[in-house]
């Protein structure tokens, strides 16, 4: 099914946590394709760990999940004053089922199998309930870079730079870490959301043309290869 841009103008940043890669694919392809930003995670581990650096709209948790269970997972992010909203999926439906869910501290709770669009229409109104500590940061800058993730823009010095939807992504994940040095791994796993040979040279090749894009036509780089490490964003003129 392809999810309509109808929807929602506004794009939310999701994070998927479900131990069925086909049906993390599926979401990951149906979210995007409505303009969101998604990370999928396939363990409660990780998606714990994904899930407390923050930045989420919404988390959307399976119930059954290897090495922590959804229900412990999300006790876990609350006990750690994590308020993300959360949606939990799970085959289990049954009224006292739902309401160990929304007692575990989750707020909504959906029963597979579920329509897309009724998923989608649930995550929406999650987003929209006001955040009870500190409001997301939506627009990242570095020098004269600028992104704003709700508006989709990239500008460097007042000019609008244009990128693909991947390009964005990748220049989105360097820009929540400026500073800090993100390895292919991190990369991988943030923007591609899979895993493979962080070799590969699919990273380099976008990489490459996202420098060639905020950087080519500017007297002052601001993305760098850190020779065995990785990738860096930052302000060299400071």
């Amino acid at each position: 099914m392809r999810a309509s841009r109808l929807y929602m103008l506004v794009a939310m940043r999701i994070l998927v946590v479900e131990d069925d890669r086909d049906a993390t694919a599926y979401l990951g392809k149906a979210f995007r394709e409505a303009g969101h930003v998604v990370d999928l995670a396939h363990d409660g581990v990780h998606g714990y760990d994904l899930a407390i650096e923050g930045g989420y709209d919404v988390a959307i948790i399976d119930r059954m999940l290897p090495k922590m269970d959804g229900l412990t997972l999300v006790g876990a992010l609350r006990n750690q004053k994590n308020d993300t909203p959360v949606l939990i999926l799970s085959a289990l439906g049954q009224v006292d089922d739902r309401v160990k869910g929304l007692r575990a501290g989750g707020d909504d709770y959906l029963a597979k199998p579920y329509a897309f669009s009724e998923l989608l229409a649930r995550v929406e109104t999650l987003a929209r309930r006001k955040p009870k500590g500190t409001p997301e940061e939506t627009v990242f800058r570095v020098g004269d870079l600028t992104l704003d993730r709700l508006s989709h823009k990239v500008t460097r010095r007042g000019e609008e730079i244009v990128l693909q939807p991947r390009e964005f992504r990748l220049l989105e994940y360097l820009m929540q870490n400026a500073g800090k040095v993100v390895t292919r791994t991190m990369l991988l796993e943030h923007v591609w959301d899979y895993h493979f040979d962080p070799q590969t040279n699919v990273i380099d090749v976008h990489v490459s043309r996202l420098r060639a894009k905020i950087d080519r036509d500017f007297d002052a780089p601001l993305l760098s290869t850190v020779r065995g490490a990785g990738y860096m964003i930052r302000d060299s003129s400071r």
